[in-house]
C-alpha cells in the first residue's frame, strides 16, 4: 500500500509538469504573439487564467474562493499571499481578475516552455543582489503607470514545512506606499496539504482561498513600512491560526 503511495505521488508531480506545458505547446503561437507588445499584456493575462484553471482542474483540484472585498476594474492594486506550493501562482491568477504582474525569483526562467514567458512577462529579481533588487522597483513603477498591479509573496521564497507563515520582506510594502495603491492581502489555506514542495505528499482535493479587506497605504509613508508591514502579515497569520 505505502509503495502504491509513492507511485502515485511521482506520477502526480510529471502529471502536475505535463499539464504545465501542454497548454503552452498547443497556444504556442498565440502565447507568442500576446507578448509581442507590452500592451497587449492584458489579453496574456486572460490566456495566462487560462491555462491556470487548466492545471488546476487536470491536478483535481477544487477551488473555493471567498472574498470580503473585491478589487474594483481599472484600479492597479498590490496583491500578497503566503507562499507555500508550486501551484500558489495558478491559484492567485483564479482568485483574482485583474491583470497583474508577477515579481518573482529568476531561478523560474530556466524552466522549459514555463521560462520563456515567465521572464518576459514577469518581473524577475535575484535577492541576493541589492541592484537586482532596486531594479525591481523601476521596472514595477512603469507597469503600475501602464494601469496594472503587481503580485508579490512577500516571504520571499517558501518556507519550511514546519513554519506556517514567514517573516514579510519590506518591498512590496514600500512600492504599495510609494504609489498609494491598496495591498491586498490573501491566503491560501490549502496549498501545502494539497501540492507541497515535498516529493512525497499531496492530492486531489478542496483548495480554500480568502481574499481580505484591502489595506489602504493613502495616509502611509515610508515611515510606516514595518506597521503595513506587519498589519498585513497578521492578517494572513491569524487565518491560517483559525482555519
Amino acid at each position: 500500500m505505502r509503495a502504491f503511495k509513492y507511485v502515485f505521488w511521482i506520477l502526480y508531480r510529471v502529471w502536475f509538469y505535463v499539464l504545465v506545458a501542454l497548454p503552452i505547446i498547443l497556444l504556442f503561437p498565440i502565447l507568442l504573439i500576446s507578448i509581442s507588445k507590452e500592451s497587449w499584456y492584458p489579453f496574456f493575462f486572460k490566456l495566462a487564467r487560462l491555462w491556470a484553471r487548466f492545471i488546476l482542474f487536470g491536478m483535481g483540484f477544487k477551488v473555493k474562493i471567498r472574498y470580503q472585498q473585491k478589487p474594483e476594474p481599472g484600479r492597479s492594486y498590490m496583491f500578497i499571499a503566503n507562499h507555500t506550493s508550486m501551484a500558489d501562482i495558478m491559484l492567485m491568477l483564479i482568485s483574482v481578475k485583474s491583470p497583474f504582474v508577477f515579481v518573482g525569483k529568476k531561478e523560474l526562467a530556466r524552466l522549459p516552455l514555463f521560462g520563456f514567458f515567465y521572464k518576459r512577462t514577469c518581473i524577475m529579481v535575484d535577492r541576493s543582489s541589492e541592484k537586482s533588487r532596486k531594479g525591481v522597483f523601476l521596472r514595477a513603477q512603469r507597469r503600475l503607470k501602464q494601469g496594472l498591479s503587481i503580485c508579490i509573496f512577500p516571504e520571499g521564497g517558501v518556507p519550511e514545512e514546519r513554519i506556517i507563515l514567514d517573516e514579510f520582506k519590506d518591498g512590496a510594502f514600500r512600492l504599495a506606499i510609494n504609489h498609494k495603491i491598496p495591498i491586498v492581502p490573501i491566503t491560501f489555506f490549502d496549498n501545502k496539504k494539497r501540492f507541497s514542495y515535498s516529493l512525497f505528499s499531496g492530492g486531489p482535493g478542496l483548495m480554500r482561498v480568502k481574499v481580505h479587506k484591502f489595506l489602504s497605504t493613502d495616509h502611509l509613508t515610508i515611515e510606516d513600512t514595518k506597521f503595513l508591514n506587519h498589519q498585513a502579515r497578521t492578517v494572513i497569520l491569524n487565518a491560517l491560526k483559525s482555519q
